[in-house]
């Protein structure tokens, strides 16, 4: 791991038990740092111990056995949560076979009972998460852990199941990952694999190859100086501490020799000497090069936008001084996307006042039609949210340097204690304009269905790149989410070693607004029509986006897990007509899983 100051980078590694020495280890018993020098600069690899978790099972007082059903009581594709006595477990039923495996999703403890079961897999019904029943291994993200799966027999016509205690309590299992060898003798200067950028795309990649076998180094470098964190949860959950959101904790990159550099940033890559450019001048020799840096806000271009307290929340940072500076005060958000919503709705409660400037007519328009933008927007008015539609900032006015007044192009003056600006985003791709690499004219990073760039050894990943997307005959596609991000790094990191892996999966995404979910699957950009079953005003519907005759995405509140279930439909090629809608919402309502094994019409 990876400490970096404007003077100084310091590492801290593990280095395996048999690659140690006696000489390495100070009279405390404490690893001394080893010290390097590159480009001049003093460079301190720290030596740390971090045992790995034993295998539960090894420790008898930690397993529970217990029956938990008669065989007859499941029939095939059922499941059911089961008690252990210290814990739950997750019963499955399929093609005569029991499975036991985790009962909560462990991206956000969702109950795996509600979700939908089909063809040897789990899918989460919050945020689409997929999990083998045999194995319990993450297929489809979000979220980075595994289910933990346990032992299954029948005897008598009884059902026992036997698990960990631990297992049962923590719900979740990190798949086995190799260790780097003879990291000791790596020149700082170079790696084998460098991931720009710290996001979820840029974590998967790594953790896969460590999955994978791969043991020689890994190098993630981000101008963030965080470890990598869950960044939804900024504007979800604007009081959120870096510890709380981390995706992994410090000491899961020692353990497994993945190094971060924090706080750097990488201005140019020279592809013909495989190497990136830094902005302080450190150069890094790479053989393998991930590109995963996302998106840059927009800024506002209006009189006045140097102003004090106007934010991009871009980090913790940001969001816990958007909250501080909001309680009880009067708070102008400008542009009404994903994170504007979600902003305002979070500090509805704390300030004073909420006021939601946006060009369209509705929320959402673009995304989810006009219907479901004007239900979402009434939502938000009858929670004291105001909103201001179809006009732009002029101009923010301050007193003494800090905002006072926010100017509305419809002559509209709004008081304004703080600012926070949601009006997009651009691709972080300005560095790599004269690398070779092959970006496009609002760019994005062009990629094949492995992740490649036009360059052999180069690939990206996340919210910069554009793909084929399979669900929509492979047409060049980017989908900025975070369930995305994450397949993108496991696939680019498979075919760093030759796997030959393409990417198929289905986008799911959420937001979350008032203690209430909007849940979204599939790619509905240039959707003709939309479809509503149930009722928008009681803010319970299902959405259904079609064109000509497709259904190529689907939004639903308050009727899961109807997203995950046509995400499972999506997912094995088939396909949902116009026509077909309403028998769909009415065998999901039913139970009918007939679309999913592949029997229904």
């Amino acid at each position: 791991f990876l400490f970096v100051s404007a003077v100084e980078v310091k590492i801290e590694v593990v280095i395996p038990e048999k690659e140690r020495s006696k000489e390495e280890m100070s009279p405390n018993g404490k690893a001394s740092p080893l010290i390097y020098k590159v480009n001049g600069t003093a460079r301190h690899y720290h030596l740390e111990e971090h045992p790995i978790a034993s295998n539960p099972y090894h420790n008898p007082k930690d397993v529970v056995e217990a029956s938990v059903c008669h065989v007859k009581d499941l029939e095939n594709g059922q499941m059911r949560e089961v008690d252990l006595g210290c814990g739950k477990a997750l019963l499955i039923k399929e093609s005569g076979e029991f499975h036991a495996v985790g009962h909560k999703c462990p991206h956000y403890g969702a109950p795996l009972v509600k979700g939908v079961l089909s063809k040897g897999r789990v899918r989460c019904p919050w945020h689409g998460a997929c999990f083998n029943i045999s194995t319990g291994d993450i297929e489809d993200f979000p979220g980075l852990d595994s289910l933990p799966r346990f032992q299954v027999k029948i005897e008598k016509e009884k059902v026992y199941i036997r698990a960990s205690k631990q297992a049962l309590q923590t719900q979740r299992r990190t798949k086995m990952m190799a260790k780097c060898i003879s990291l000791s003798n790596y020149n700082l200067s170079s790696t084998n694999v460098l991931i720009i950028g710290a996001g979820a795309a840029g974590l998967v990649c790594a953790e896969t190859l460590r999955q994978e076998g791969f043991s020689d180094r890994i190098v993630m470098c981000t101008m963030d100086r965080h470890l990598p964190y869950d960044r939804p949860k900024l504007s979800k959950s604007l009081d959120s501490h870096p510890e709380q959101i981390a995706l992994r904790p410090k000491e899961f990159f020692c353990t497994y020799d993945i190094e971060v550099l924090t706080e750097m940033h990488v201005a140019a890559v020279d592809i013909k000497n495989k190497t990136a450019v830094f902005k302080d001048g450190f150069k890094m020799e790479y053989n393998k090069l991930l590109i995963a840096t996302g998106n840059t806000p927009k800024a506002l271009s209006c009189k006045g936008k140097e102003v004090e307290n106007v934010f991009n929340i871009r980090t913790p940072e940001d969001a816990n001084r958007v909250v501080k500076l909001a309680t009880s005060k009067n708070v102008v958000i400008v542009g009404a996307s994903f994170l504007g919503m979600e902003v305002a709705a979070y500090l509805a409660e704390r300030a004073h006042s909420v006021s939601l400037v946006e060009l369209e007519e509705v929320p959402f328009k673009k995304f989810f039609g006009e219907r479901v933008g004007r239900a979402v927007m009434k939502m938000f008015e009858s929670n004291r949210v105001k909103f201001y539609m179809q006009t732009e900032v002029s101009e923010l006015r301050e007193q003494e340097g800090k905002l006072k007044e926010v100017v509305l192009k419809s002559g509209k003056v709004l008081r304004a204690d703080v600012c926070v600006v949601g009006v997009g985003a651009v691709p972080a791709t300005g560095f790599l304009k004269q690398s070779g690499i092959n970006i496009d004219s609002k760019g994005f990073i062009v990629v094949n269905k492995m992740m490649q760039t036009n360059i052999p050894g180069v690939f990206a990943a996340g919210d910069a790149v554009m793909f084929p997307l399979a669900l929509r005959n492979n047409k060049k596609v980017n989908v900025p989410h975070w369930q995305m991000a994450h397949m993108h790094g496991r696939i680019a990191a498979l075919n760093m070693l030759a796997h030959g892996m393409e990417i198929s999966t289905i986008p799911y995404l959420w937001t979350a607004m008032f203690g209430k979910s909007i849940r979204y699957a599939g790619h509905g950009e240039g959707f003709d029509d939309v479809v509503i079953q149930g009722d928008l005003d009681e803010l319970k519907f299902v959405a259904f986006y079609t064109k000509s005759d497709e259904v190529v995405a689907v939004a639903s509140m308050n009727y899961d897990p109807i997203v995950s279930k046509v995400a499972e439909v999506l997912s094995a090629g088939r396909t949902i007509r116009k026509r077909d809608h309403c028998c769909f919402f009415l065998r999901f309502r039913t139970g009918d899983m007939s679309w999913l094994t592949g029997k229904g019409s």
